[in-house]
């Protein structure tokens, strides 16, 4: 009888590697969704894109994170290397490393405040270009006729200075550029205002005023782009922003402070008059809670709504911009090798012409022609000097033996008419004319008689 075997084997599951990471994703936003992580910041590098890429860090881990441009530029201050920091975000799965990361949407420093760091950071940094310099500031016209304004136009900082303004000068230009003080948007429409008046050149000088608050309250007027407004602003402005002890950026840059709203409208003007008192409380309270209500609403309504939306895009939109910026970086190494490499060759190829240079080879061929000359001369010297040792003892011989020597012992030589040396008288006749040499000189003779 055969025996039976029952094999029980799991059911395998294969995951692809887009698959796997896919699913982690899912549980990461699931489980890790909206997450506080604390560390300390390090390895901070802003890509061109406008990323911040950093780690966290403690004495056992470390975690990369990602905080992409339409989130950094929020940011109350800058990341730095050192700080410790609470950060708030989700974790996702970078899938072209395999790695996961935290997607940073907020960062609060740990044991000193984000906007404290982040008013420091501006002021030190506008502080080095000069705008805090007492020798840039203007002073104020005298008895200035045309008063720009620009703060809101439902608070009681507005109404207040007004009334104060009427009161002291009566008959005096006011024009207001109502602007938010508050909130998001705010720095941009105060910037606004300030660039309105200086374009249109009406005012005498500009009046940038808001009741007292919180840091937060008045974080507007801490922004750069209020404080870059009131720098390139055509006319004076005066700074009139919350209570006495409150000191912003806009403070710093204006060409004057003032400790309140209603001590500008004292400032800006000669006295005459008492201050007014300001609007309505209730209608103010109102104001606002209305505002904050609406606010509120519209909060809400945009979490419910477009939040959810906005965010998976602006997710896939990071993963492609981090993925640029990777390349980026591998394109610069790559091109900064190639330089290196084109380098190392231009240079072999500059040395190898050097040593071709034709000034050199002429210069070695001159040497050569210069050495080949000095040796035919001497060659030269040489053989005429045996040539010379040769030649003087058969000229000395030949001396001897001349015939002319002959005639230094009283002999003489007769020649013809012919020029030709008579050796017989038999050769002549009379009367032919003769021509005799002597030892020294030579004489004529005519033959008168011929005797063998």
């Amino acid at each position: 009888m055969s025996q039976l075997t029952i094999s029980w084997e799991p059911e395998r599951r294969i995951f692809t590697v887009s698959e796997l990471s896919v699913a982690i994703r899912g549980l990461f936003e699931d489980q890790f969704s909206d997450i506080w992580v604390s560390g300390e910041i390090s390895g901070t590098k802003t890509a061109s894109s406008g990323h911040c890429y950093f780690s966290l860090k403690d004495d056992g881990a470390q975690v990369r994170c990602v905080c992409f441009r339409g989130t950094a530029r929020y940011l109350k201050f800058k990341p730095q290397d050192g700080i410790a920091v609470l950060a708030r975000g989700r974790l996702d799965v970078y899938e072209s490393r395999g790695e996961y990361q935290l997607l940073v949407e907020a960062l609060e420093p740990q044991g000193y405040g984000a906007l404290q760091l982040a008013f420091e950071q501006l002021k030190k940094k506008l502080a080095s270009e000069g705008l805090f310099d007492a020798t840039r500031k203007r002073a104020l016209p005298k008895y200035p006729t045309r008063i720009g304004i620009v703060s809101s136009p439902a608070g009681a900082v507005i109404q207040d200075i007004v009334q104060i303004l009427s009161r002291r000068f009566p008959g005096i230009h006011i024009r207001l550029y109502p602007t938010l003080v508050q909130g998001e948007g705010a720095a941009a429409a105060i910037s606004r205002g300030i660039g309105y008046f200086s374009r249109s050149g009406w005012p005498q000088v500009v009046i940038v005023a808001r009741g007292g608050g919180s840091l937060e309250d008045l974080w507007a007027f801490n922004e750069e782009s209020v404080a870059r407004a009131i720098a390139a602003c055509s006319v004076p402005v005066i700074s009139a922003i919350g209570h006495e002890t409150d000191f912003t950026i806009a403070d710093f840059v204006a060409d004057l402070r003032a400790p309140t709203p209603s001590a500008a409208a004292g400032i800006v003007i000669c006295t005459r008059q008492e201050l007014l008192d300001g609007i309505a409380a209730c209608v103010r309270k109102m104001e606002q809670a209305l505002r904050y209500r609406l606010a509120a609403a519209g909060r809400r309504l945009h979490e419910q709504g477009v939040d959810r939306a906005t965010t998976v895009l602006h997710r896939r939109i990071g993963r492609f911009s981090q993925r640029v910026d990777e390349l980026e970086y591998a394109l610069r190494d790559r091109l900064r090798n190639a330089l290196l490499g084109r380098g190392a060759a231009l240079s072999g190829l500059e040395q190898r012409l050097r040593r071709m240079d034709l000034r050199l080879r002429f210069g070695a061929a001159h040497r050569r022609l210069a050495f080949a000359h000095a040796e035919a001369i001497q060659a030269m010297r040489f053989r005429l000097t045996a040539a010379r040792g040769r030649f003087e003892p058969l000229d000395a011989q030949l001396v001897q033996l001349s015939p002319l020597r002959v005639l230094d012992r009283g002999y003489a030589i007769v020649l013809d008419e012919r020029g030709e040396i008579l050796k017989d008288a038999a050769q002549t006749s009379p009367g032919a004319q003769l021509e005799i040499r002597l030892s020294r000189g030579r004489v004529g003779a005519r033959v008168t008689e011929q005797k063998s």
